[in-house]
């Protein structure tokens, strides 16, 4: 996501970067970043209220007269994406008298009642609660079968009702249910629209009355742009929305919808979805996508993910393998990390959150499949346990069963056990005694003072 915008925002305030601004150059400057957001299928409004905000901020005492006037323009550039974004994180309504009810809306196609599931999820790993799902869709059987595998996918309740032809009590029963079980959020599933049609407006809106929720979630497409912004609002004024999912976010390459959601509409994006995975919905902070835009990374939402991803029992089994010597450190442990890195969104997501990866060239961020890590975890699943423990034992004859079993080729074996036998030599490396006083002595302060060093 935002790949175009990040790479023509880069490039445009770079050329600032160490240079005494003039109104002319900042003019330029601007004229770049219009048409990079215009670019990005930002709406028309929100491009304008931007520039001009930026405009006023920039073409003044304090940046023209400023000692790095270059790097204050690039952070005028990040509050104002913060303030267009939405400026503060928008958190769910969950602190209220159980049941707490969330009402999903959205337009066929938009990934809704997957989000359903994402969100169910989200709710009882991260905030420790128990959820109910409902599906309140009338007119496709086949959306409630849907929405009840996601469920059970997601580890939630799942609640069918007996009649299928009233929406509205459906909604009303699934409330009920959800206070008899004792849950404490239950999320209900509304009938996707193809458009604003009166009738099923209508509908959804008595929904709303009968189970006042303390959140109405519109689901929207985030790969249709400006368009994204325009459902929302017209979907606003027929419901009282408090908020916006941003879905298929992994697929918008220029991400104009999630800058002009909040301009165009006053609702706040709450939540981004990617991909079909459960684990694929994150909360949205204006600050952090804004540090992202701009290629200063993310690190704060990179040390949650790996906190909350990252198991704890392998990293202490690998910790303790880091320096005792190159058989210790065998494929299985390899195939481990490759796992791990999955679990964090892979190389792509990766390099989103970290300071500077933004504005790598495109031909450098093309590197960064992800279809490689996958097929070099093929690639040690097709290894016996024997073969996984001593590599050294693997042979040509080997090597092309490996390759058959896992649908890769030999080259694609040999750069396994060339990245496994480099890694060997980084863990032995790292668990020398010359290594740790080198990384003490970068530590602040040196740590070793004037003298011979830190004692080991």
């Amino acid at each position: 996501m935002f790949d175009q915008l990040s790479q023509r925002l880069g490039d445009s305030l770079n050329r600032l970067r160490g240079r005494k601004l003039t109104e002319e150059n900042i003019a330029e400057a601007l004229r770049d970043v219009r048409r990079a957001l215009l670019e990005a299928d930002v709406a028309l409004p929100a491009v304008k209220s931007f520039i001009d905000r930026v405009r006023d901020k920039a073409v003044g005492k304090d940046v023209l007269g400023s000692l790095k006037p270059g790097e204050t323009l690039i952070k005028i550039v990040h509050d104002e994406l913060v303030h267009v974004l939405g400026g503060d994180a928008a958190p769910l309504a969950l602190n209220r008298q159980p049941p707490v009810v969330i009402l999903m809306a959205g337009l066929q196609g938009a990934g809704k009642t997957t989000t359903t599931g994402k969100l169910a999820k989200l709710i009882a790993e991260r905030h420790d609660k128990q959820v109910l799902v409902a599906s309140a869709d009338i007119y496709r059987p086949a959306a409630i079968d849907q929405l009840e595998t996601v469920a059970g996918q997601a580890g939630a309740d799942f609640y069918r009702h007996s009649s299928a032809d009233d929406a509205v009590e459906i909604a009303r029963a699934a409330v009920a249910e959800a206070r008899r079980r004792v849950a404490d959020v239950v999320i209900i599933d509304t009938a996707g629209r193809t458009a604003i049609d009166a009738a099923m407006m209508d509908e959804i809106g008595r929904v709303q009355k009968a189970t006042e929720p303390a959140e109405i979630l519109f689901v929207v497409d985030s790969m249709t742009g400006q368009d994204a912004a325009n459902t929302a609002k017209a979907f606003h004024e027929a419901l009282p929305l408090t908020g916006v999912v941003l879905t298929k976010i992994d697929g918008d390459a220029r991400g104009g919808a999630a800058l002009s959601v909040r301009q165009v509409t006053g609702v706040p994006i709450k939540f981004l979805g990617t991909g079909e995975k459960l684990d694929g919905l994150e909360p949205f902070h204006p600050d952090r996508l804004a540090s992202r835009i701009l290629g200063m990374g993310d690190v704060l939402s990179l040390v949650e993910d790996v906190q909350r991803q990252v198991d704890d029992k392998q990293a202490k089994k690998l910790a303790g393998k880091v320096g005792k010597g190159s058989r210790r450190f065998g494929l299985d442990d390899f195939k481990s990390q490759l796992e791990q890195m999955e679990k964090l969104g892979g190389l792509g997501s990766l390099a989103e959150k970290l300071p500077g990866m933004g504005n790598l060239p495109q031909t450098a961020r093309a590197q960064l499949d992800d279809s490689r890590t996958r097929r070099m975890i093929a690639v040690v699943n097709s290894m016996t346990p024997k073969e996984r423990r001593y590599p050294d034992t693997i042979n040509g004859s080997r090597k092309r069963r490996i390759a058959q079993g896992s649908g890769t080729h030999i080259q694609d074996v040999n750069k396994v056990l060339k990245q496994h036998k480099q890694m060997q030599k980084m863990m032995k490396k790292a668990g020398s005694k010359a290594a740790m006083e080198k990384m003490m002595k970068r530590l602040p302060g040196g740590m070793s003072g004037g003298g011979g060093g830190m004692p080991l």
